[in-house]
């Protein structure tokens, strides 16, 4: 019953071997192995897009700064969500590596309006050389809040950022995931819709520990590869992420896994609100449930592990978040105990 993160998960079996496979022999370092020129290949078809360039990272949190600082100029405003992952979770990585300001954007349910983005637009940048200036937008999906952007709800706030000439990033950690619940393809979720860069995950959906920066518009390859090695994030014997990276996207695995995930979140969802529980939209993993006081111990005292969320008096909150490992039996488990 373990539902505190993705990240408590282990590696799926098809990434371990992969890796193992990946350990025979010799091979190119720093990126120039055989498998990441098959990764490339692979996003390429992926996303419908032949120019795109990806470069592998071993973490979330660098791939989002590395992304950012290639995209913003050290004078510019990051418009992003007050809770995203890159304004709450990062330790300011985003700002050390790119030197640039979040400025937080409100919003309910961790999506960002169009009206939200207009009004910070529209106040930022308009102080001359004293003041901050625009710099970029960026989305995450799957939300900290475990909802969805849709293709279209996308579009519509990279349309404000694009009239202001900026460019746009998404931070896809659960990338698969969203994909999954909303039935999109990687390209309508991503530069068909405004998107510049996308932070696609890996580690949170089945990997060992790999993300990949993909960049739509090739002509910031070059500077995104220098900040990779000055920032410290390239891997001399890269080949180990390159596997990874090549399993996760082969045969499908990546949306396999991701619909596991978000399957197992559903179960728990419905589960929950048939035993009277709370349950805001969530159409992926991550919930947000509450619930009557008394619930927390009893089900932490049955082995339950998850977050305590802040709560109205009376209430209890959760955040619980299903991994591609999570099985239906581990969902009825905690469904019994609540």
């Amino acid at each position: 019953m373990r539902f505190a993160s993705d990240n408590t998960s282990g590696a799926a079996p098809e990434i371990m071997a992969a890796i193992v496979k990946a350990n025979e022999g010799y091979e190119h370092s720093y990126g120039a192995d055989a498998a990441m020129a098959r990764v490339t290949e692979q996003i390429r078809e992926i996303f419908e897009a032949p120019q795109a360039v990806v470069h592998l990272v071993a973490t979330g949190t660098a791939a989002n700064a590395l992304a950012i600082a290639t995209h913003c100029p050290p004078w510019g405003a990051v418009f992003c969500h007050r809770h995203a992952h890159i304004a709450e979770d990062e330790c300011n990585a985003p700002e050390f590596y790119s030197g640039a300001k979040l400025v937080l954007v409100p919003g309910d349910h961790g999506k960002i309006t169009p009206d939200g983005l207009s009004t910070a637009l529209a106040t930022t940048g308009e102080s001359g050389v004293h003041g901050v200036q625009r710099g970029m937008l960026s989305l995450t999906n799957v939300t900290e809040a475990g909802t969805v952007y849709t293709p279209a709800e996308i579009a519509s706030l990279t349309a404000l950022a694009k009239a202001k000439g900026l460019p746009c990033h998404l931070d896809g950690a659960r990338f698969a995931n969203a994909l999954v619940a909303t039935g999109a393809t990687p390209a309508q979720m991503t530069w068909q819709v405004g998107i510049d860069v996308l932070s696609f995950g890996g580690t949170k959906n089945g990997c060992l520990g790999v993300e990949g920066v993909v960049l739509f518009n090739p002509e910031k390859a070059w500077e995104l590869e220098l900040r990779r090695k000055r920032g410290g994030h390239l891997f001399s014997k890269h080949r180990f992420l390159s596997a990874q990276m090549q399993a996760y996207l082969s045969d499908g695995l990546w949306l396999r896994l991701a619909a596991q995930a978000n399957a197992m979140g559903q179960r728990l969802g419905q589960g929950l609100r048939d035993r009277q529980a709370q349950v805001p939209e969530a159409p992926a993993n991550m919930l947000f449930p509450d619930w009557a006081v008394g619930h927390h111990d009893r089900l932490e005292a049955a082995g339950a592990a998850y977050y305590r969320f802040p709560a109205p008096e009376g209430r209890e909150r959760a955040r619980l978040v299903a991994s591609w490992s999570t099985t239906e039996a581990d969902v009825d488990r905690f469904l019994t105990a609540f």
